[in-house]
């Protein structure tokens, strides 16, 4: 077994992933959901704040809400009221019944108007605003409009700056509008969409990945428009991430336009990704046209070889064969990309290839170097790398098998380093095998130093 390198792809999965609620996984972490540690050990409610604290971690809602009111109820003056009125709202909604729904309302309008400045006023805000959508979901006509202006509103920007809670409450009303009224979210999604300005970047994001949710015939154009005019890089970038989630002709047409002709060689990269994944005839015959585009960027070739080499088939190791074949000797980092390719995909006879690979003497030393430790990679046997050590001639091929021998877990690995330490003509050769059978911590090497020492 040969410990293998991992390439990680430079596409990364966007971070808003929807639960079965319809609720963003990063929204839901983006409010105050534990209650803090008490903090004022003097105050006359410091013991009623701990019970109802732990009934709200425990998950006792009813209890916690109960608790929660008692200390505004017993302790008018206590440090803990403020954010125990808001803490009583989560609980309530976290119940989620109408009553429970607008008890909570009022528990916060409470804070707002008697202590503005609680440590909790900006999740209390957001907090509102899911609570408004629950309500909208039932039919509240007020709650529905309440929403519909908090996903459109843009005052934090026309004040010259935004704050990560203005954006966590727009984001909380647009989670909200989706759910309560489909055919209302989209308007609201492309409103969000056109506008420009840096702080609402955040917003953008979240509204592309809403606007992949909701299919509709204006889902790629839209996505289309944002990926073409958006300004800021990672909402072009999300925007062809859900692109390639649509297993559609329009979608797949729109990403190899941008992976063929878009100036933006991040962006080409991204299309790739997104194509690699939808996994058809189409997206491997447009990687395979890319990978062998002269025209290309190199940056882009190397990513569409990659890809490739991710979907195993012996379509896709052929094609790579043949193209390594095609690629001259300008291009040995292509040629190099293309047997690690090669060796990500198992048991298609990557293995057999690459050793040949290693043991031609046209090809250049990096090449043969790079072929022997894919090969590994690949799943070549020891049996079958042991068995070209004495056709190589070049030293530094030598060594580096010598080196893939080492990273190969069999007993006839290790036999080998033994015996190239013990008995080979190379002086070199044979203190790079004792180098590396010492990492391997086998019991032999004593011996063996012990041996050299009394010669």
């Amino acid at each position: 077994m040969f410990r293998r390198l991992v390439m990680v792809s430079a596409v990364a999965l966007p971070a808003l992933l929807v639960s079965s609620t319809g609720v963003s996984a990063r929204n839901v972490s983006s409010i105050s959901t534990h209650a803090p540690a008490p903090w004022a050990d003097n105050d006359p409610a410091d013991s009623l704040y701990r019970v109802a604290r732990e009934a709200l971690n425990r998950n006792q809602l009813t209890r916690a809400a109960e608790l929660f009111a008692d200390i505004g109820r017993k302790y008018p003056k206590s440090a803990y009221v403020a954010d125990a009125l808001y803490y009583r709202a989560f609980a309530l909604y976290r119940m989620g019944g109408e009553d429970d729904l607008r008890q909570a309302l009022t528990s916060l309008n409470t804070q707002l108007s008697r202590y503005p400045k609680a440590n909790t006023a900006g999740d209390a805000e957001e907090l509102r605003v899911r609570i408004r959508g629950a309500l909208a979901k039932r039919g509240d006509a007020e709650s529905a409009a309440l929403v519909s202006e908090a996903a459109q509103d843009s005052t934090p920007c026309a004040r010259g700056a935004v704050r990560d809670d203005d954006n966590d409450v727009r984001v909380a009303a647009m989670n909200a509008l989706l759910q309560m009224d489909s055919e209302s979210a989209m308007p609201i999604i492309k409103q969000v969409l056109q506008k420009r300005d840096g702080c609402t970047a955040v917003l953008r994001k979240k509204a592309v990945f809403l606007l992949s949710q909701k299919r509709s015939s204006e889902t790629e154009s839209v996505l289309s428009d944002v990926i073409r005019n958006d300004p800021s890089r990672q909402v072009r970038e999300d925007a062809v991430f859900w692109m390639g989630q649509i297993h559609s002709d329009r979608a797949a047409a729109l990403l190899e336009d941008i992976a063929t002709s878009s100036p933006d060689i991040a962006l080409r990269e991204k299309a790739i990704f997104s194509l690699s994944q939808q996994n058809s005839a189409r997206s491997a015959a447009l990687m395979r046209r890319v990978a062998e585009s002269d025209d290309t960027p190199r940056r882009v070739r190397e990513n569409a070889i990659f890809q490739l080499g991710q979907h195993r088939s012996t379509e896709n190791a052929e094609y790579l064969r043949s193209l390594f074949a095609k690629l001259g000797r300008g291009n040995e980092d292509l040629r190099k990309n293309v047997l690690f390719s090669l060796s990500q995909m198992r048991g298609v006879g990557n293995e057999k290839w690459l050793v040949n690979v290693a043991l031609d003497g046209s090809q250049s030393v990096e090449v043969r170097k790079q072929a022997l430790w894919t090969a590994g990679q690949a799943g070549a046997s020891s049996t079958d790398l042991i068995g070209i050590y004495d056709r190589i001639t070049d030293a530094p091929v030598k060594e580096q098998l010598i080196w893939v021998l080492s990273e190969a877990r069999e007993k006839a690995a290790s036999d080998k380093l033994v015996e190239i330490a013990t008995r080979d003509k190379d002086p070199e050769m044979r203190k790079k095998a004792l180098f590396w059978l010492g990492q391997k911590n086998d019991p032999r090497v004593k011996q063996i130093i012990l041996d050299i020492l009394k010669d």
